[in-house]
């Protein structure tokens, strides 16, 4: 096959499989958090962070290992990642934007200002 079916098959299946696309050398098995349960999977390495579910259980029976039970959103939802924070906020419908989804999202689009992606409305 040439590059460019493999690459529109290969987001075709993406979009089918995955609840959030990463790129192909970013994609793997693996097990994250989910609330107070390991949920394993396909996904992105930083998300999916754990390679088995025995060590995702490990980590879940360490809570402190988990930045989320700290609860550092303060709205949308937390999920722990393998980068240096160890957390992101999903901020998106919310209503809010920021690195913890503590800033309202403006109403208008000021003058010069980038609109924040997690403030569009589709």
């Amino acid at each position: 096959m040439n590059g460019k079916l493999v690459l529109i098959l290969a987001v075709i299946v993406c979009s089918l499989w995955f609840t959030e696309c990463c790129e192909p050398d970013q994609a793997q098995y693996g097990c994250k958090f989910s609330g107070t349960t390991c949920t394993c999977g396909n996904g992105c390495k930083t998300e999916y962070i754990y390679r088995t579910r025995r060590a995702c259980l490990n980590a879940l029976r360490e809570k402190n290992s988990n930045v989320c039970f700290r609860m550092p959103c303060v709205r949308g939802t937390c999920i722990q990642t393998a980068q240096d924070s160890g957390y992101t906020c999903k901020c998106e419908g919310t209503g809010y934007y920021g690195q913890r989804c503590e800033k309202a999202c403006p109403t208008i689009q000021m003058r010069g200002l980038l609109f924040p992606h997690e403030c569009v409305v589709i």
